[in-house]
């Protein structure tokens, strides 16, 4: 054997590993800087919210199927939102918990999107909430009811996927007043799905009826009685009789119909987007959600919903632009089809004028719980793949991709809790830690050196050079993967430490049981070593795949446990075959190793050297 090899091998392992640590890609700011592992939520700080998950306005807890999957759609949103190392989690039979580290942030977007919905935009009026001073009675040019500022019309467009078309800022159409008005039904937007129970209908009821009284009888008989968006400006005495419905908040707002929360002009976008998950989710149901925070539309009956979506992506068009690239299920483009053929067409005059593009078609609005996202001019009848233009930015079509991926969550949520763990608790987490793990080393050494001295100096060099190949393996990966060494992680490295010394154990116990059977201390290393290696590499094997079976079945933290335990696990395999039997080897050829007080091997060579003397002796009486 020429265990010089085998230590130029795992020289040039650490020369390349910390080369990579230094300078590969990722690698910033100083020394220090360089060498600092990506550390989780519970060691450096981070956020943590908890969402509380619902199925409709009941309130009641949603199946264990869709908020398993529910979990699993987030963590994707959370993943493409590029946050490293995020922990997604249940809790309960209705929460989601969502652990971010580093630096704190709002995270309550992530949840909050809870379904996804496309819907015609029917009209567009102003949703500001505020009452309109009296206009001057000799101005001719009032602005109709029901018509739109220029500023409420959002931009963008929807084209089939080979004519892709950046068709951006469209300006809107004419005033109001030339198409048909479309009667939104009478039922609130808030209304269950059908089968829903009729104690909830009932709950509905309820609360307008404590709305009808909060705001008063003469209030509700004006708001009742409207037909398209009050113009407050040309009768003061309306304004008065609405004000009323500006001290609503988002739950008082959510149910009442669609048409009052329309056309009641004191109803702003503010109460609007502060309605609580699922107020506009039921798909039957005609609804009233913003834009910009100022654009209230009135929008059609859903007939695509997010499940129709299997996949969309930011892409560039042929033109360089970044643009949002829509897949379907076979039955969804199908009704995609459909939608579109109604919006390009403007099927029965549906699309008032305030809400058609500058090109007179059909918007179609991508809708997010509450909210619009997108609400593209529809470019033509779309048979195939689309996509969604308007001059993005590659951040924006990401964002929008990402919603329109990950929208279609089975239930919908609210943000419970947020919290945020300081550095100073990460600190002292990451201090114990760090203890623990010092003090455990530390009583493996001792062990060592008094149970097998001059061999307890392999165990010590052998952990050391682990520990480094395991720090620099985790800063490295941390930077490429974005793994985060989690208080859990350090577990798992400190449970190593007794894998490691294992293999110690069984190498020196075989070590001895050589030198028991006559062999001399020099060629027992190696008999001890092919001996030794099969029952070494079946106890790490069998731990790596525990390790590997505990990653692939289990979520959050154990995650970390499991990772760190097999690649310290690896790593010291590693150091066995390129550090610890080469230094043995050479350890071997020394006169130090043959000494019982110095070797370790005390209990040993005194046995070996009486089972020998009696030659010796015989030798020098005949000499």
């Amino acid at each position: 054997m020429r265990p010089g090899r085998q230590l130029a091998v795992l020289a040039g392992i650490f020369v390349v590993l910390y080369l990579l640590v230094f300078f590969s890609s990722g690698a910033s700011g100083g020394w220090k800087d360089r060498l600092e592992p990506r550390l989780g939520l519970d060691l450096v700080g981070g956020t943590r919210l908890t969402l509380e998950a619902t199925n409709t306005l009941d309130g009641r807890a949603p199946t264990a199927d869709n908020l398993e999957r529910a979990r699993q759609i987030i963590e994707s949103r959370v993943n493409a939102y590029g946050v490293a190392e995020a922990e997604v989690v249940t809790e309960g039979d209705r929460n989601i918990v969502i652990s971010l580290p580093g630096e704190n942030r709002d995270i309550n977007e992530v949840g909050s999107a809870a379904e996804l919905r496309f819907r015609k935009v029917l009209k567009i009026a102003d949703g500001s909430g505020t009452i309109p001073a009296p206009a001057p009675t000799e101005s001719p040019e009032a602005t109709p009811s029901g018509s739109a500022s220029p500023e409420a019309t959002p931009s963008g467009s929807v084209s089939p996927t080979p004519d892709a078309d950046a068709n951006s800022s469209p300006t809107p159409g004419g005033q109001g007043g030339g198409a048909p008005t479309p009667t939104p039904s009478e039922s609130p937007a808030a209304t269950p799905s059908p089968e829903a129970t009729e104690e909830v209908t009932q709950s509905i009821e309820e609360q307008r009826r404590a709305v009808e009284q909060k705001v008063g009888a003469e209030a509700w008989a004006a708001a009742s009685g409207l037909q398209a968006p009050a113009d407050l400006s040309a009768d003061p005495s309306l304004a008065d009789r609405l004000k009323p419905f500006a001290d609503l908040d988002g739950r008082e707002v959510a149910v009442l119909p669609a048409q009052m929360q329309f056309n009641v002009p004191t109803i702003g976008c503010p109460q609007l987007d502060d309605r609580p998950p699922a107020s506009i989710s039921d798909p039957e149901q005609q609804a009233v959600a913003c834009e910009g925070g100022y654009a209230k539309n009135l929008l059609d009956v859903a007939k695509v919903l997010g499940t129709d979506v299997s996949d969309a992506n930011a892409v560039r068009d042929e033109t360089s632009q970044w643009v949002v690239s829509l897949n379907f299920t076979s039955s969804g483009q199908d009704k995609w089809t459909a939608l579109t053929r109604e919006a390009f067409n403007n099927e029965g005059q549906a699309c008032d004028a305030s809400a058609l593009g500058d090109e007179g078609k059909c918007r179609v609005a991508v809708v997010l719980d509450n909210e619009i996202i997108s609400s593209p001019q529809i470019q033509g009848v779309l048979t195939g793949n689309s996509q969604i233009t308007g001059n993005f930015s590659n951040a924006e079509a990401s964002e929008l991709a990402g919603y329109l991926s990950y929208g279609a969550l089975p239930v919908t949520f609210e943000a419970q809790e947020q919290q945020n763990v300081t550095a100073t608790l990460g600190a002292s987490h990451l201090r114990a830690g760090l203890l623990a793990a010092g003090i455990g080393m530390l009583l493996v050494v001792i062990y060592s050196f008094f149970y097998y001295r001059l061999l307890g100096s392999v165990i010590f060099l052998s952990l050391v050079l682990s520990a480094l190949l395991l720090f620099g393996a985790l800063v490295f990966l941390g930077r490429q993967i974005g793994f985060t060494l989690t208080l859990a992680g350090i577990a798992g490295i400190i449970v190593s430490l007794g894998v490691a010394a294992d293999s110690f154990v069984i190498y020196f116990e075989r070590l001895k049981d050589e030198i028991r059977e006559g062999r001399s201390p020099r060629s027992a290393v190696p008999r001890a070593w092919i001996r030794a290696r099969r029952t070494i590499i079946s106890a790490n094997a069998i731990t790596i795949l525990s390790a590997l079976v505990l990653y692939i079945v289990s979520v959050g933290t154990v995650k970390g446990f499991a990772f760190a335990l097999g690649l310290a696990t690896v790593l010291d395999l590693l150091v066995v075959f390129l550090f610890r039997h080469p230094i043995m080897t050479l350890f071997a050829r020394t006169p130090a190793f043959l000494s019982p007080r110095v070797s370790g091997l005390g209990r040993v060579l005194p046995a070996r050297s009486e089972q020998a003397a009696p030659p010796r002796k015989q030798r020098v009486k005949e000499a």
